[in-house]
């Protein structure tokens, strides 16, 4: 449901946008049912000549029903939103997936601007050919990337719709995470915690690139890396 307003550009968007959905469709469901006996007990129910209201006290076992079945068929779909949701955050908070072509980027945020630091050629970070951009990532599509997030100042929080990932960066804390883009091209990347008077203006971009146009990307941008270590 949700891909028909936002793509869906990575492996565990999906997973999160189907918990999404299925919250939505349960408690849509027994919000109708709810409102639908509503009406019909206001419309059975309502004042006629010659009928006296009645106390009802919900003492009476067939009075008990109307409260207890509810309560246990909203208790079966709490469990089964609950099932999947965690096994879901288990996915995409929990576990560290590895694999042997990926890549880690290191991810800073300050007000108000996110710095990038991307392994250069050499596919290392740390190394004199890492490519530091200012409110631009760029990663290649199909490939897993870790990052490890944190903050120069005050509370900021890491999020790419598209990927449907969110995650707070702290100060003092560096915060290991993952995704693997899925779908190239130029997509937003926000700041989602209040942190400060320019908090609206910390936009960024994220460029997911085939693996021919990254290739050429970091060898360009490698090379005026390493002249301006070396100053060559």
């Amino acid at each position: 449901m949700l891909e028909r307003l936002l793509p869906v550009a990575s492996t565990s968007a999906g997973d999160i946008d189907f918990v999404f959905s299925l919250i939505f469709w349960l408690v849509g469901f027994w919000l109708l049912v709810a409102e639908l006996v509503f009406f019909w007990l206001i419309v059975r129910y309502r004042r006629r000549d010659g009928q006296r209201a009645q106390y009802i006290t919900g003492e009476l076992k067939s009075e008990k029903r109307w409260i207890t079945i509810p309560h246990l068929l909203v208790l079966a779909c709490d469990v089964f939103i609950i099932f999947f949701a965690v096994r879901v955050w288990y996915d995409v908070k929990q576990a560290l997936p590895t694999a042997p072509e990926q890549q880690t980027v290191r991810i800073v945020a300050q007000q108000w601007a996110w710095t990038f630091f991307h392994p250069g050629p050499d596919g290392q970070l740390d190394t004199p050919d890492d490519i530091v951009k200012v409110n631009e990532l760029h990663v290649e599509v199909d490939k897993l990337y870790h990052f490890q997030l944190t903050a120069k100042d005050v509370l900021h929080s890491f999020s790419v719709p598209v990927f449907r990932l969110k995650q707070d960066a702290i100060p003092g804390r560096v915060i290991v995470g993952w995704f693997e883009p899925t779908k190239t091209g130029e997509f937003d990347i926000q700041c989602t915690e209040i942190c400060g008077i320019g908090h609206g203006l910390m936009p960024a971009r994220i460029h997911i690139e085939t693996p021919e146009q990254h290739a050429s990307w970091m060898a360009e941008h490698g090379e005026i890396s390493v002249a301006a270590v070396t100053g060559r």
